[in-house]
This record gives structure tokens, C-alpha cells and sequence, in this order.
């Protein structure tokens, strides 16, 4: 699905392929075998098929967020029972970051709890970017939707990634959010395209979506041009307190068939396990490696919801032949 909003992202690049609502729900209903056959060929011709990145994910700046997501547990909406809290000091960021680099982590993402930030904290994020910089690692953040220059001020800091995800397929996102539009989004990721940061988007599955919404989203990231560097795909993690505490689970099988149709429609994007990995058996995550996932994330919490702890990722590594990235 091209839309005018995706539009607004492009820039005149190589061409590509442009991919149907319609031809990508046909990718989900392919028998899984042949389905995972076709997303492990085009995993080998881009990437290693044994590599996977290893990123870490921390909270600088936790609860009290205006908006109204009905999947988090940071909005200030919602009655999860978490607290605001202060912005991080630069410090605290380092030793969190130098203590992932350790474990085998080479991307630091840090995630405040904002609509947006303001300038006087923005320079505070721009001094972490900075100083994670200094240690070798790659730096990302995701802040919310971002004003006039405040992309370039990041980039000037040496931002690599910035990460803002489009949720769900359009037509469901008002199901989802209502105080502010999957259109302000792109807002923000055309301003982030345009500093010459790198991209990262993706979505959140299990939210009650049906498989032509799961396509939609696909088909929305697919045809950026160009598609995000990396692709989050996020499993819900109900939270207590939100709209969404009581969601259906997703079949697991559905959730590698995404997987697999991410990898196929966006050949050579990372494509992330991220929220909800910690609730995945160790079989189903090798699923999703053979599907083509070739990034997690790292560590023992995942913003505000656990993540697996690194001794089990290093056996489950082990166990498959995995390697870092």
C-alpha cells in the first residue's frame, strides 16, 4: 500500500519494488514451509544467515508521556501504576552503555517518555549521544515526534539510528492512538530522512489486528523509499492498566509468518525481534531466525517490560551457531 504519507518519506533513490496490501497477505498464506523457504533465499543473498545484531534498550527518561497509545504503560493516561521520573544523568547513561558493550551489545538505543522533546533536553540526550559515541558503540534514541532542526541537532551529536514506529496498518492506527496521527509520524521520519539519519521503524503485532492489517503495516514500511534500516517488529506485551491489557494473543506461527514477510518485502533491512521476545520459547525465536530476523535486543529490560536475560540469549546463540553482528 503506497500512500501519500509514505510519499512524504521518499527520496529519489534506486527503484524499487511497491508492494500490494493484497501481495503480501498472499505471502502469509503460503503453506509455512514454503513461506520460510523463500524468506531464508532472500535472507542468504543480503546477509550472513548466521549473524545477528545485538542491540540494548534503556529507559533515560520513564512515565508520564501525554500521550494516549493504548499498548504503553509510560503514558500517563494509563493506570499501570509507573512513575514518572527525571531524565537519566549522562553518567548513569555511560555506565549502562559501557556494561552492554560488554555483554556484546554494538547498538545503544536510549527511549524517553515524550511527545517530543523539549530544546533544554534535547542538548542533554545530544551530550549521551555523544559520549556513547565515545565508547564505540552505535547510538539511537527515540523521543517522540521531533520540531523543526532538532533532527539536525541530533545528527550533529553523531546520532546513527532514530526510532519511530508506525504502530499498525493506517486504518487501524485510531483504534490504537487518537492523540496524534500515523501522518505526524511521518512527519517526523521524513524530518529524520532529511538530517541523513539512519531509520528505524516497525510496528506492534497482537494488538487485535487481522492479517490484512498485519499486511498493511508490511506493506507501509516496504514502501518507504528507501525502507527503514531496521525493522522493529514488537510481539504485545499486555500491560495492566491499558486499553489493551486483555488483548488476544497472537498465534505464534502468525508471528513468524510477519517475520518472514518483512524479511522478503525489505531484503536488506535488519529486521529486529524486539518487545515480547522474553515470552517466546527459545524454539519459536530460532522460527524467526530462520524466518529472517537478524536483530534483537539485549539486556534484562526492554524500557519498561522484561527482556531475556543475556545468559539465556549467549545459550540460545550457542545452541543455533549464532554469532554477533
Amino acid at each position: 500500500m503506497h500512500t501519500a504519507a509514505t510519499e512524504r518519506v521518499s527520496k529519489d533513490s534506486h527503484k524499487q519494488k511497491k508492494w500490494t496490501t493484497a501481495e503480501i497477505q498472499a505471502l502469509f498464506e503460503l503453506p509455512f514451509n514454503d513461506l520460510l523457504y523463500r524468506a531464508q533465499q532472500v535472507h542468504r543473498a543480503h546477509f550472513d544467515a548466521n549473524s545477528v545484531q545485538r542491540s540494548t534498550l534503556l529507559s533515560v527518561k520513564t512515565g508520564g508521556c501525554s500521550e494516549d497509545c493504548g499498548y504503553c504503560s509510560q503514558s500517563a493516561r494509563n493506570q499501570t501504576g509507573l512513575e514518572r521520573e527525571s531524565l537519566l544523568g549522562i553518567d548513569e547513561v555511560v555506565a549502562a552503555a559501557r556494561a552492554a558493550k560488554e555483554k556484546g551489545a554494538s547498538r545503544f538505543c536510549m527511549g524517553a517518555a515524550w511527545r517530543g522533546p523539549k530544546d533544554k533536553d534535547l542538548e542533554q540526550v545530544a551530550g549521551m549521544i555523544r559520549a556513547v559515541k565515545a565508547l564505540g558503540l552505535e547510538t539511537c534514541v527515540t523521543l517522540g515526534m521531533l520540531k523543526e532542526g532538532q533532527a539536525e541537532q541530533l545528527k550533529a551529536a553523531g546520532l546513527d539510528y532514530y526510532n519511530h514506529n508506525l504502530d499498525t496498518a493506517p486504518e487501524f492506527y485510531g483504534s490504537i492512538v487518537t492523540t496524534h496521527s500515523q501522518a505526524d509520524r511521518f512527519d517526523t521520519l521524513h524530518k529524520v530522512r532529511e538530517a541523513g539519519i539512519n531509520v528505524c521503524c516497525g510496528g506492534i503485532v497482537g494488538m487485535g489486528e487481522t492479517r490484512a492489517g498485519r499486511a498493511g503495516l508490511i506493506a507501509e514500511l516496504a514502501n518507504m523509499n528507501p525502507p527503514p534500516e531496521s525493522v522493529p517488529i514488537n510481539n504485545l506485551v499486555p500491560v495492566p492498566g491499558t486499553p489493551l491489557a486483555n488483548a488476544e494473543s497472537i498465534d505464534p506461527f502468525e508471528f513468524v509468518r510477519t517475520i518472514a514477510a518483512a524479511r522478503i518485502t525489505m531484503p536488506t533491512s535488519l529486521v529486529r525481534l524486539s518487545a515480547g521476545r522474553q515470552e517466546m520459547s527459545d524454539e519459536l525465536q530460532a522460527l524467526c531466525f530462520l524466518a529472517g530476523a537478524n536483530s534483537i535486543f539485549y539486556g534484562d529490560k526492554l524500557l519498561t517490560t522484561g527482556n531475556p536475560e543475556a545468559g539465556r540469549d549467549e545459550r540460545l546463540f550457542e545452541r543455533l551457531g549464532l554469532r554477533s553482528a
